[in-house]
């Protein structure tokens, strides 16, 4: 999935939910991220993300200037991953919808 991913620098909306993609993955998604410029909604629901996984994630959002749209319910991300996630939003200017209920 990387590979095809790597091919789609336009894209703007990218629903991942419900794979379970857990901390590596989402490590592994997030190194891509800086990539789509025009990335405005990212869903990552369901996916066994944990503290690493968030921190991971939380490390390119800067990066993600179109970024409106932000699914992280239903994952098990801590108070550690909220952290880095808080810290990292800041600088999410366009960020209109977050979305972390049922979180750990």
């Amino acid at each position: 999935l990387a590979q095809v991913l790597l091919q789609c620098t336009s894209l703007d909306h990218l629903d991942l939910g419900k794979n379970a993609l857990g901390d590596e993955g989402v490590r592994r998604m997030a190194e891509l991220l800086g990539e789509y410029r025009s990335l405005a909604h990212l869903d990552l629901n369901s996916n066994q993300i944990g503290a690493d996984g968030a921190g991971s994630l939380a490390g390119v959002l800067a990066e993600c200037k179109a970024l409106t749209y932000l699914e992280l319910s239903r994952n098990e991300i801590g108070a550690e991953g909220a952290g880095s996630l808080a810290r990292a939003l800041g600088e999410c200017k366009a960020l209109t919808h977050l979305d972390v209920s049922w979180n750990k």
